[in-house]
């Protein structure tokens, strides 16, 4: 088994150690969520976290982890007698974004089930991480289907199995920890809310702190049980001060001034439901228990709420994260109770006690840096002094409804056009190819009844052969990748005008995220077109790059259909079960190079000849229209609408339409 990074001998990011800190000392608060940028140690910190845990009772033999104190009567290995058990470290399993749904809740034999009546299960992970940590890496990449059985076991405390009739039960109560790259998607907001708290990490700018950094993991690499020993000390006595706080946690006395804080700061910020109270009081007790407190202060409410809400107070994907922190001071001050001390006003560093300093040099940053206007590279830089119009705002987005990719796809299970997926209507059945997951079991059976005289049965059970199961085929949706083409040409450059084409985009990007598509962005315009943003799962990237968005030159109609002509063959060559739907935003006009008009038709059509559905959301405006967005619309085999069409109910009819043209 592999050395683990030590925990303590993480530089900075101090905020992330506080938070998995407190989950340690009290797993009801929920798990962490980790959000930044890669190469930030948000893994080898989770990692390095379960060292730290006690050691937990368990029954003997048990493949669940019962505790011997209080074993689950509902076991598939039980029952057990209450008793004496043995101990064992704490576990971290980890959940691979790849996983099968099998692999996640367990697997039944359905052919022992069937021809012997027996309940043959093999545990899965949420067995394995029962009363220890389940960790999943990329948690925003995991399959939906993944996530709802996580949804149900978290709500619940158990996991359940059920095949035709045949149901096991086990229970299932972990601390869930997942990290994330938020430039590659964000969560459902489902899930988003099962987690306890949320940090945001990024790199240290300060370059002593990178340098120890480095330095640091490069010992690592080169003996871990040599620079694990040199910190064993260290990480000894942040596991003692875990044991203490545990058993002072119940002396913790949370009053009523701390509770109406605690309130009026989720009031105040506008979050859904009271489990955000709940997880703030138990944020703030763990950090009063952490701190060597039978009290909780002002400090712990203001550091709880810095951790607790500002994953919950987003009201949408394209909302920043974070808490505005004079609004939380001034609340806390309103709010104060008596004999509760004034929140620290210097910063989120307060709260009630800081996780274990490392030697190395500890420079603010490490956790909170915000790049400065302009890193992520936007356009806007080069238009200096080259006569083109600043960006305009977008108009307030709409609800739109859903463009759907006519015919039946086998892409990622999401949320927009038909598609065969594991979940779903049962449509048919057919022969399993690799494991079985989805019993059909009247196919099964009837596949199995003509061989019973020729197998020899002679008593009421049916002789079932694994050649005889059947796979159930399901019908349920798909996610695809719809690729914006984007005209920021000259003529589209009115203030008011660009607005209207921004909100209607920024409309069906809010589509796409709630749908779970991948979505990229191809803008044209001057002499040639740019990929602004290549297909990504990330949402709030696409939003980003359109907000800074600026117009100005010519109109290369064909370079910007030929450029998302090739980022779709690339595409393909990488996810080629995702199909794709574009949507051209433009008003039709075609200008600078020779025969711009021709050549934008003759691009247009490698799209009809490849079978790619696509709309064009007609821009032109004004009493006199030329219509030749209708005739783009034409020359792709597609459907041409209005902004104005694209509201509400109005694309109903595009729908329809979309799937005529293509059937």
């Amino acid at each position: 088994m592999s050395t683990p990074f030590p925990f303590t001998a993480v530089v900075g990011q101090e905020d992330l150690r506080l938070a998995l800190l407190l989950n340690a000392v009290s797993p009801a608060v929920g798990g962490v969520l980790v959000r930044g940028e890669k190469g930030t140690a948000k893994s080898t910190a989770v990692r390095a976290l379960s060292a730290l845990l006690p050691e937990v009772a368990v029954v003997p033999g048990c493949r669940f982890s019962c505790d011997p104190a209080a074993p689950d009567p509902s076991c598939p290995d039980g029952p057990h007698e209450t008793g004496n058990g043995g101990m064992r470290p704490s576990r971290m399993v980890e959940l691979p974004v790849g996983a099968s749904e099998d692999r996640l809740v367990g697997a039944l034999d359905i052919e022992r089930a069937l021809a012997e009546g027996v309940k043959a299960f093999e545990p899965g992970l949420l067995a394995d991480a029962h009363r220890g940590i389940l960790y999943v890496d990329e948690v925003n990449l995991l399959h939906d289907h993944l996530v709802d059985l996580l949804l149900d076991a978290a709500a619940m405390g158990a996991s359940y199995v059920e095949r035709e009739g045949v149901s096991v039960r086990h229970a299932s109560k972990f601390l869930l920890v997942g990290t994330m790259n938020p430039e590659e998607g964000e969560l459902r907001p489902q899930l988003l809310d099962r987690f306890g708290l949320t940090v945001e990490v990024a790199a240290s700018r300060e370059p002593d702190q990178r340098v120890e950094v480095v330095r640091r993991r490069l010992a690592y690499d080169d003996d871990p049980a040599g620079f694990a020993a040199r910190w064993a000390d260290e990480e000894r006595a942040v596991r003692q001060r875990i044991v203490a706080a545990r058993e002072l946690l119940p002396s913790v006395r949370l009053g009523d001034g701390a509770l109406r804080q605690i309130a009026a700061t989720c009031a105040a910020f506008e979050v859904d439901g009271m489990r955000a109270d709940i997880v703030m009081a138990r944020t703030a007790t763990a950090l009063a228990a952490w701190a060597g407190r039978t009290d909780v202060l002002a400090e712990d409410v203001r550091q709880a709420a810095l951790l607790a809400l500002p994953h919950r107070r987003r009201r949408n994907p394209f909302d920043a994260p974070g808490l505005d922190e004079d609004k939380l001071d001034e609340t806390l001050e309103e709010f104060s109770g008596e004999g509760d001390e004034d929140p620290d006003p210097d910063g989120p560093g307060g709260g009630g006690g800081q996780p274990p300093s490392s030697d190395g040099p500890q420079a603010d940053g490490g956790s909170g840096a915000q790049p400065e206007a302009g890193d992520d590279g936007e356009p806007q830089a080069s238009g200096a002094g080259s006569g083109e119009q600043s960006a305009a705002r977008a108009s307030e987005p709409f609800r739109t409804k859903v463009l759907s990719v006519p015919g039946l796809g086998d892409g990622a299970a999401g949320r927009r056009s038909r598609a065969r997926t594991e979940h779903g209507r049962t449509t048919g059945a057919r022969r399993p190819r690799g494991a079985l997951t989805k019993l059909h079991l009247a196919a099964t059976v009837q596949a199995a009844a003509p061989h019973q005289r020729a197998r020899g049965r002679t008593g009421r059970g049916l002789v079932v052969r694994r050649d005889d199961l059947r796979q159930a085929t399901r019908e349920g949706r798909e996610g695809n990748l719809v690729l914006f083409v984007v005209d920021a040409s000259g003529s589209m450059a009115a203030r008011q005008r660009m607005s209207a084409v921004k909100g209607a985009v920024l409309s069906l990007l809010l589509d796409a995220y709630q749908r779970r598509d991948k979505v990229g962005l191809v803008t044209f315009r001057g002499s040639a077109a740019e990929v602004a943003l290549p297909p990504t799962s990330s949402v709030d990237a696409a939003a980003a790059r359109l907000e800074t968005l600026p117009t100005g030159g010519r109109t290369p109609l064909a370079a910007g259909l030929l450029r998302a002509h090739e980022v779709l063959r690339v595409e393909r060559l990488r996810d080629p079960a995702r199909r794709a739907l574009v949507v051209v935003v433009t008003d039709g006009r075609a200008t600078g190079g020779p025969e711009p008009v021709a050549l934008a038709g003759r691009a247009a059509r490698l799209f009809a000849a490849d079978g790619v559905a696509s709309v064009v959301v007609d821009c032109e405006s004004g009493p006199v229209r030329l219509g030749l967005a209708g005739q783009l619309a034409g020359e792709l085999d597609g459907t041409a609408v209005t902004l104005d069409e694209l509201r509400a109910d109005s694309i109903a009819g595009l729908v329809k339409d979309v799937q005529r043209r293509a059937a």
